[in-house]
């Protein structure tokens, strides 16, 4: 028979000071505001020049606003034709848009099989990307562009898509996701007759979204940003990506800094846009993928 005991009174709660926790954490907003404006301080330098006239831009006279705001650098970086700003920019945009979700798709795919498909040399693969990603990019720029430069893909945009598919950092982050999907999931596809390439279709590709966004979306960044391959590649201003328009603001005789400014602002615009749409799929992500441990 069991014997039923009073349970003990529950301690009394400890007064708490009115205004002492929001006091106590005022150092820390503090700090994590001066942070703030620290790491946005280049950002209102970049927007600040980008509406300045040149002689405001280059004068030793340090002013927080552009007095007054001057629009004609924008119209002056897309009016110059021999810099095909507009057309770069939509080269950088199909190159993003169609290396983003294919080079996802390839690290899927290649990430699943090195961590669930059992077949001889799968471990000797898994190194073998491992090394792949201790190699300095500029140290296979020469056999790459030798490779595609003789399938005829310089001054094209597959040219500049092809070698950026197969990402290695990709396939690892991949492969640790899958090595902690439940097993149970993939077998009991397996009792109702589905082959690897079933299970992974129908049953792990559907639960893969969060590595499938935060994968495709760092994909479609590191795209944009790419810039010492596509001016290998692009040797033609018809293929030039935005990057690379944007370069020859600097390299021309005369520097022409609020424009310059203005291409960076409306070349980081997109970019800005897809960090603020993907944000909490990037950190659930690589969360998931293990990389936090």
């Amino acid at each position: 028979m069991a014997v039923l005991t009073p349970e003990a009174p529950p301690a009394p709660a400890r007064p708490v000071r009115p205004g002492r926790r929001g006091w106590g954490r005022a150092p820390k907003y503090a700090l994590a505001g001066l942070l703030v404006l620290v790491f946005l301080m280049p950002f209102y330098i970049m927007v600040r020049n980008a509406l300045m006239t040149r002689p405001q831009v280059s004068s030793p006279d340090w002013s927080w606003l552009p007095d007054p705001l001057s629009w004609v650098n924008f119209h002056d970086l897309f009016a110059d034709p021999s810099v095909p700003m507009g057309h770069a920019l939509l080269n950088s945009l199909v190159i993003a848009v169609i290396t983003a979700p294919v080079g996802t798709m390839f690290g899927s795919m290649a990430g699943y099989a090195l961590a669930r498909i059992d077949v001889p040399g799968r471990r000797a693969v898994f190194t073998y990307v491992l090394v792949t990603l201790m190699i300095p990019q500029s140290v296979t720029f020469v056999p790459t562009f030798v490779v595609v430069g003789a399938m005829g893909g310089v001054n094209t945009t597959w040219g500049i898509i092809a070698p950026n598919l197969f990402s290695a950092f990709t396939v690892i982050l991949f492969r640790n996701f899958y090595l902690r999907f439940p097993a149970e999931i993939e077998e009991a596809g397996r009792l109702d007759g589905l082959g690897y390439l079933g299970v992974y279709r129908r049953l792990v590709l559907p639960n893969s979204g969060s590595m499938l966004a935060s994968l495709g979306a760092l994909m479609f960044i590191e795209s944009w940003n790419s810039f010492l391959w596509p001016l290998v590649i692009g040797q033609d201003p018809s293929s030039w990506t935005a990057q690379i328009a944007l370069s020859t603001f600097l390299t021309a005789q005369t520097i022409n800094l609020p424009a310059l400014f203005a291409g960076a602002l409306v070349t980081i615009a997109p970019l800005v846009a897809m960090f603020l749409v993907a944000q909490r799929f990037i950190v659930r992500g690589i969360a998931a993928s293990g990389l936090k441990e």
